[in-house]
């Protein structure tokens, strides 16, 4: 793979929260916005504002909540998780839309873009 193969791949995968706060203002129906991060209740509080809450662990019992017809955007902590680009290629392999975003959460915040607090958070932490 050559350097532009690569960064075409990578563009197509990937949105940066900035790109996807852009866009959801302009087509807020396009998009459903998953947090897949797994983890002890007391750290995942906060979440991205609108964000569907569904972990990894409950991914395949959970999966009929994800809609078909729009663009799955999914995240977890930070740069260095994998948990979103494991469930996106999951979700991929299922025929779904999907792009990680960027930097997960730690990026979103570091931005100051809207997150709050989640009380729909399931105790099985997946650790």
């Amino acid at each position: 793979m050559n350097a532009l193969d690569y960064f075409n791949a990578r563009l197509e995968a990937t949105i940066s929260p900035m790109d996807y706060l852009r866009s959801k203002q302009i087509e807020s129906e396009k998009y459903f916005l998953i947090d897949v991060r797994n983890g002890p209740t007391h750290v995942r509080s906060l979440t991205i504002e609108d964000a569907n809450i569904i972990p990894e662990q409950e991914l395949p019992e959970r999966i009929s909540e994800i809609p078909k017809d729009k663009e799955i955007i999914v995240y977890c902590w930070d740069v260095w998780c994998n948990t979103a680009a494991k469930v996106a290629k999951f979700l991929l392999e299922q025929g779904y839309k999907v792009k990680e975003l960027t930097g997960g959460i730690a990026a979103w915040q570091q931005m100051n873009f809207p997150v709050s607090k989640s009380n729909n958070i399931s105790d099985n932490c997946g650790c």
